[in-house]
C-alpha cells in the first residue's frame, strides 16, 4: 500500500450514509475498510467503487459485540497497518412509539448498537491510534438532528444520540494528548431508503402528518470527507447539515 495515504474504517457501510461515505473516501484516495453486518451488501459497496475498489476491504462486523469489533480492527491492521479515521456510523431506529408502549428489549437493542457500538469502536481506535507511528487520528461520530431536538415519539433514538454527543466530548478530551480528535456530524433528512416515508408524511408534535424535504446523501458524504481531510490539529466538535426547510429549529 501507499503509506502516504490514510486508512479509514466506516461502520454501517452496507447502505445509505455509510456506503456513500465509504465510496467518497475511497474516491479521494483513502484506504477504506467498509464494515457492517451484511456481507453481501458490503460486497456491493466495494463493487460500486469501481477502479477504487482495490483500496477497499469488506469486513463483517456487529458493532455491539466486543469480539466482532476486535476482529474488524485486527483485519484492518493486518491489511493496512494503521487506522487514521473512524467514521462511527452504524445505527438503528425504531418505529414512532409512545414512550409508555416502548418495548424495553427494543430500547436495549438500539442502545447496544447506537451507543455501546460507538464506544467499542472508539475504544479499539484509541488503542491503535495511541500506539501507531505517526501517532493519532480522527474519529467522526454520526450524531443526528435528534442529538439537539427530539423527533416526536422517538425517545430511544433521541436518548442514544444525546449520548453520542457526550461520548464525542469525552473522547475529544481524552484524545487531546495523543493527537486523536473526535468530531460529530449531526445529519438531518438524508435521502436514504429508510427515509422515503418522509416525503409522504411524518408525524409532527401537533398530531399532524406532513411531508418533509430530504437532501442527497452525496452531500453528507462530501461533508464527512471535508471533516476527514482537515489538518490534524483542527477539530470540528459539532457540525449540522440539513435541508433548509426541514423541521428542526422550533420543531418541538
Amino acid at each position: 500500500m501507499d503509506t502516504s495515504k490514510e486508512v479509514a474504517i466506516v461502520t454501517g457501510a452496507s447502505s445509505g450514509i455509510g456506503r456513500a461515505v465509504a465510496l467518497a473516501l475511497a474516491a479521494d484516495g483513502f484506504y477504506v475498510a467498509a464494515s457492517a453486518r451484511r456481507q453481501d451488501e458490503l460486497e456491493k459497496t466495494v463493487a460500486l467503487a469501481g477502479a477504487d475498489s482495490a483500496r477497499m476491504l469488506a469486513v463483517t462486523c456487529n458493532v455491539a459485540d466486543e469480539n466482532s469489533v476486535k476482529h474488524l480492527f485486527d483485519a484492518v491492521i493486518r491489511t493496512f497497518g494503521r487506522v487514521d479515521l473512524l467514521f462511527n456510523n452504524a445505527g438503528v431506529t425504531l418505529p414512532a412509539t409512545p414512550v409508555e408502549d416502548m418495548d424495553p428489549a427494543d430500547w436495549r437493542r438500539l442502545i447496544d448498537i447506537n451507543v455501546t457500538g460507538s464506544l467499542l469502536c472508539a475504544q479499539a481506535a484509541f488503542r491503535v491510534m495511541k500506539q501507531q507511528e505517526p501517532q493519532g487520528g480522527r474519529i467522526i461520530n454520526n450524531g443526528s438532528i435528534s442529538a439537539h431536538v427530539p423527533r416526536f415519539r422517538a425517545c430511544a433514538y433521541t436518548t442514544s444520540k444525546h449520548a453520542i454527543t457526550g461520548l464525542t466530548k469525552a473522547l475529544s478530551l481524552e484524545g487531546r494528548d495523543y493527537g486523536i480528535s473526535c468530531c460529530q456530524i449531526d445529519i438531518g433528512n438524508a435521502a436514504i431508503d429508510r427515509t422515503e416515508v418522509m416525503e409522504r408524511g411524518m408525524l409532527q408534535p401537533d398530531g399532524s402528518v406532513r411531508p418533509e424535504p430530504r437532501m442527497h446523501v452525496a452531500l453528507v458524504a462530501e461533508t464527512v470527507l471535508y471533516m476527514a481531510k482537515l489538518p490534524k490539529e483542527i477539530s470540528v466538535p459539532s457540525l449540522v447539515i440539513m435541508p433548509n426547510k426541514m423541521p428542526f429549529l422550533g420543531r418541538g
